[in-house]
């Protein structure tokens, strides 16, 4: 049975957040570093299986389509059942499917467990992100889900690198198998501290679709998509452009590209922050700052002084974005979260997917390495246009005071009783 509404728990209000958010970004950190240790690992992994590189490379897209498709089934799926339970269920059905591929080692069971996988890494993040916003008060829900968030923050500063460097002192296994520990160490402290129940309505299928036919809920997809695109493509090539335009040593790579990490963290702080209150401010400013360094790093890409910090500052930008989408999300889908959060993860990856097919378009094409981050700068200029009309759409949509006011005694008797229609 649900609890009521208002129900909050005792710390929700208080200055830290209730321990199961803590615990959920854990289990994302956990999770998530398997996303991130793979391309670090990719070369001995296809040595190993005995594959070309480029063939596996079809497990990063394996492990990517799940995470697409695999949200949404599982939320209606699921609706009725304990978030706990589904919490728990997604964590074993991960870490079950990446110890069976370590286990079987061939390149199609790798490619099926990594598929199946990302489809429990999706059903996870989507019931995660919903938990989190449950567990406090209305006006901390960005915060919580940047908070969870910043599991995947963790992931892509610590445990990709961290598991890499594993994989490579003993072998490409090594890391996986610390993923499997941690998860199911994760599930463990989610069967034990997270609610069985958590607040909200009862769930309803036909509540969650027809929340899902809201427009402007749509047009945050859409921005969700553009944006995590526009710092994706240059995040992803950036190995690239330290190397063979900024000139950096190969040895100090991986730390500027750890910086972007160490500013997508801070990102989410000062998003969760933000957005709270002012959601379409930090949607938008976040955007505004992805085009700025974007557009830097595709004209000052020769000077290391400058591309550095820019690194950093992208990361920034980029995820002050990411609570602003949850809680734009999450205050549309107030009544039907659940799906309605599934698609906000499916948007994000999707975004994610897409990178490689645009930025293989420029480069076949004979784009500079450059010309990606020129495509980020676009695709984040698209990105504040759509905010901005989802933002003028939820101002036209608010009733007037006057509207609002209550009518005089005397109105009331001479005219007839208001329609109940919306």
């Amino acid at each position: 049975m649900n609890v009521d509404t208002t129900t909050r728990p005792a710390g929700a209000r208080g200055r830290l957040l209730p321990l199961g958010v803590y615990l959920l970004a854990f289990s994302l950190f956990a999770m998530g570093s398997a996303e991130f240790l793979l391309a670090g690992v990719l070369p001995a992994v296809a040595a190993d299986i005995e594959v070309s590189l480029a063939t596996a490379g079809g497990l990063i897209t394996a492990f990517a389509a799940g995470v697409v498709i695999g949200g949404p089934p599982f939320a209606v799926l699921s609706l009725r059942w304990p978030r706990r339970t589904a919490l728990v269920l997604t964590q074993l059905v991960f870490a079950g499917c990446i110890a069976a591929g370590l286990i079987i080692g061939s390149y199609p069971a790798l490619l099926v467990t990594r598929f199946v996988a990302g489809l429990a890494y999706a059903g996870f993040f989507a019931v995660a992100a919903v938990t989190a916003v449950s567990l406090v008060a209305a006006d901390r829900a960005a915060r919580a889900s940047g908070v969870v968030v910043s599991g995947l923050s963790l992931a892509m500063i610590l445990g990709g690198p961290a598991g890499t460097l594993i994989g490579y002192r003993t072998s490409w296994e090594g890391g996986f198998w610390l993923v499997v520990a941690l998860t199911l160490a994760a599930a463990a402290g989610s069967g034990v501290a997270m609610p069985r129940a958590t607040a909200g309505p009862d769930p309803s299928i036909d509540r969650e679709l027809r929340t899902m036919r809201q427009p402007r809920l749509w047009l945050v997809y859409a921005a969700t998509l553009l944006s995590t695109a526009a710092y994706m493509i240059t995040f992803n090539y950036l190995a690239e452009l330290l190397d063979h335009v900024t000139g950096i040593p190969d040895s100090w790579i991986a730390a500027v590209l750890m910086l972007f990490g160490v500013g997508a963290y801070v990102g989410l702080a000062i998003g969760g922050r933000i957005a709270d209150r002012r959601p379409h401010h930090a949607l938008v400013a976040g955007s505004a700052g992805i085009v700025v360094c974007s557009v830097l790093i595709a004209t000052l890409a020769g000077h290391a002084l400058a591309v550095v910090p820019l690194v950093l500052l992208l990361g920034v930008a980029g995820f002050v974005v990411n609570p602003a989408i949850y809680g734009r999300v999450f205050t549309l889908a107030a009544e039907a979260p659940t799906l309605a959060g599934a698609t906000t993860v499916s948007a994000f990856q999707l975004g994610i997917s897409l990178v490689p097919l645009m930025a293989g378009i420029a480069l076949h094409a004979g784009a500079p390495i450059t010309g990606v981050a020129w495509i980020g700068a676009g695709l984040a200029a698209l990105a504040i246009a759509v905010a901005l009309v989802e933002g003028a759409t939820a101002i036209s949509a608010t009733p007037s005071p006057s509207a609002a006011a209550p009518r005089p005694a005397s109105d009331a008797r001479t005219s007839p009783p208001p329609s109940s229609t919306p």
